[in-house]
């Protein structure tokens, strides 16, 4: 008879939450009575009659069919509230546990307008992939007595508040593992492509914190190789953010200027003026932080902009389309980039 489903969560949640050091799936797989009756001990190990392997499990008892229950048990005890993490081994395996210290919480009181700044929030992800969570975590508040609003209603504390309606889009694939690992204080591992390289780098980071800025997510911290702090922009992170084992090596200032950072290096902080040509109708970027535009003809029109340390690198994103006139570092540093993308 196969165990029933709310047997095998509570039997895989009791496992997560009692183990020292994270399980692989193999581990978990060998463990649990549900999945050794469904699929077998794994690891090459035959099935059918007479092998140890459930006889309901001959259709259903392979690698992928296992692989499949487990991701689905794991979505559904985040769902139910358990923080699962994830943790790459030396060895590059996966392993699995729920600490105990991150599964408890003290007894919850709200008052209006706590619960109203928590509604607010919810509806900030209702179109990124934290939707379900934050919905989720509404529905449990709810359930333990706090005064919230029903779906679809206004979160109103009695201020005028209640008629935002706040948006924060988040399509990046890298944003999910690394606003976890920030919440964890867990190193990570990932590839970035720099605006003026042809191929992305891999890079060790203690990630600090997240933020959105101009349409755009960062996330700031200490890069181990570079041992310097450090701000990434998550549109140019390939590949998975693979998470690593170990505490943080440098210590978490109190406050982390990721806006600062970004503006000086886009070049927002000013220390002069720059003449650049640009394509008409393209670069409304630059348009728009332009002190004076003069049209030149010819499809081209000339354009005073701010000048700051790391203008050169925003420029090169606009390829053909801008020429830089003045100042002469600036041109020549914009011409150095070109050619190292160019050369590949």
């Amino acid at each position: 008879m196969a165990i029933a489903k709310a047997e095998r969560l509570m039997n895989l949640a009791l496992c997560l939450l009692g183990t020292r050091r994270p399980l692989t799936k193999r581990e978990l797989r060998q463990s649990i009575e549900a999945y050794l009756e469904a699929f077998g001990p794994g690891g090459g190990a035959a099935f059918g009659p007479g092998n140890g392997a459930a006889s309901g499990a001959a259709a259903g008892g392979t690698d992928d069919a296992f692989n499949r229950m487990f991701e689905r048990d794991k979505d559904d005890l985040r769902e139910l509230g358990l923080v699962i993490e994830t943790v790459e081994g030396i060895e590059g395996e996966i392993g699995y546990l729920a600490r105990r210290d991150s599964n408890r919480l003290p007894p919850i009181t709200l008052d209006a307008a706590e619960a109203a700044a928590l509604g607010l929030a919810a509806k900030v992800w209702q179109q990124a992939r934290l939707a379900g969570a934050a919905s989720g975590a509404l529905q449990k508040l709810r359930a333990a007595g706090m005064p919230l609003a029903a779906d679809g209603e206004d979160y109103d504390a009695g201020g005028p508040h209640s008629a935002l309606e706040p948006r924060i889009p988040t399509h990046e694939a890298a944003f999910e593992p690394l606003m976890l690992a920030c919440r964890d204080r867990r190193p990570v591992v990932f590839d970035y492509r720099k605006s003026n390289a042809a191929h992305p780098e891999q890079r060790q980071v203690e990630p600090w914190i997240l933020e959105c800025w101009r349409g755009h997510w960062y996330v700031a911290g200490w890069d181990r190789e570079r041992k310097a702090e450090r701000v990434f922009r998550l549109s140019r992170i390939t590949g998975k953010v693979r998470s690593r084992q170990g505490k943080f090596t440098a210590p978490v200032p109190d406050h982390v200027t990721v806006r600062e950072t970004v503006e000086s290096w886009a070049g927002e902080t000013a220390t002069g003026t720059a003449r650049i040509r640009l394509r008409a109708e393209h670069g409304y970027p630059l348009r728009a932080r332009a002190l004076s535009v003069r049209e030149l003809g010819d499809g081209w029109d000339e354009l005073e902009i701010p000048n700051g340390h790391g203008l050169d690198a925003w420029l090169v994103e606009f390829g053909p389309d801008v020429v830089v006139l003045e100042p002469a570092e600036l041109r020549a540093d914009v011409i150095d980039r070109l050619r190292a993308v160019a050369k590949g």
